[in-house]
């Protein structure tokens, strides 16, 4: 059987939409905002939580925005509020799935929810007086504030690689982030915002995937086309005009055509670390291309 999708079934082109926020009413926590939605269902997730190092969810609830009852559970909004004091590190993904169990539309506060997570690494609070340091240091001392600000960086990618440290001297390096994101002032609103979306379409007897990020640090697309009668990758490709170190991360990106040639099959998801993701790749390449695998139906 071809590959197929879902979101394909009575129709040829699928799009799904993403717009994340971060507020920073109280110390030390921030509230960070997803709205989620296709053309059937729309979802918001609000939660209330900290940063890194311990990532933990102090309060949330959620809100079916739109969508019949066949395809979304109205209940699973108020069971939103069990990701209270869950942590946003390994195994959240999972608990938030059983949050949500079997009922109907309960994958789109999962996604929702991991959207959060994400959220929670785009702003943090490092004293005022370590951000001023590092700041007159240029893009190096940006990179040393993101070292430091979140515990999950050191190795996660190529950029945040301690090896990394000796590009800045012979690299011209640009660095797009801004030093709210580091110690937003308390009850400062929309300190960081995130949309993104991810197409689906079957034409011409292919399936073409995209994936677009537009943040204060990211401007990113990524696509692939995939023949589905063999169900292997014929084409990839990304544009980043906006990256967060344009002359560093800029290294990797290339890595996306390690796509091409790949069996579009369950396994894939778990092979995109070494083609893509680790520290020889990128880690917002990796999570953009997951996302999209899993809007298929993979064998």
């Amino acid at each position: 059987m071809p590959l197929s999708s879902p979101y394909l079934a009575d129709a040829p082109r699928y799009e799904r939409a993403m717009h994340g926020w971060v507020d920073a009413p109280e110390e030390p926590a921030f509230t960070m905002t997803v709205r989620l939605a296709d053309r059937w269902v729309g979802v918001e997730l609000v939660a209330v939580g900290t940063s890194s190092p311990d990532y933990t969810i102090q309060a949330a609830g959620g809100r079916v925005l739109v969508g019949p009852a066949d395809r979304i559970d109205p209940a699973l909004g108020a069971a939103m509020q069990g990701l209270g004091g869950l942590t946003m590190t390994a195994g959240f993904t999972r608990k938030v799935a059983e949050l949500g169990g079997a009922r109907a539309g309960a994958p789109y506060f999962v996604d929702a929810a991991i959207e959060i997570a994400r959220l929670a690494r785009q702003v943090t609070r490092v004293p005022r007086e370590v951000i001023r340091r590092h700041w007159d240091q240029g893009p190096s001392g940006v990179w040393r504030l993101d070292m430091q600000g979140w515990v999950d960086f050191p190795s996660s990618c190529y950029t945040f690689r301690p090896e990394t440290e000796r590009l800045f001297a012979d690299r011209t390096v640009w660095a797009p982030a801004q030093p709210v994101l580091y110690n937003p002032p308390r009850g400062a609103a929309g300190v960081f915002n995130r949309t993104k979306v991810a197409r689906l379409e079957h034409a011409a007897g292919m399936l073409t995937l995209s994936h677009s990020m537009f943040d204060e640090v990211h401007a990113f697309e990524v696509w692939c086309v995939v023949d589905p009668e063999t169900e292997t990758v014929v084409d990839a490709g990304s544009l980043t005009p906006r990256l967060p170190y344009m002359g560093i991360c800029s290294d990797v990106q290339g890595r996306v055509r390690e796509l091409v040639g790949q069996r579009v099959d369950a396994g894939l998801r778990k092979r995109l670390g070494g083609l893509i993701g680790g520290t020889t790749g990128c880690s917002q390449l990796y999570d953009l291309t997951a996302d999209l695998l899993k809007l298929l139906t993979l064998a």
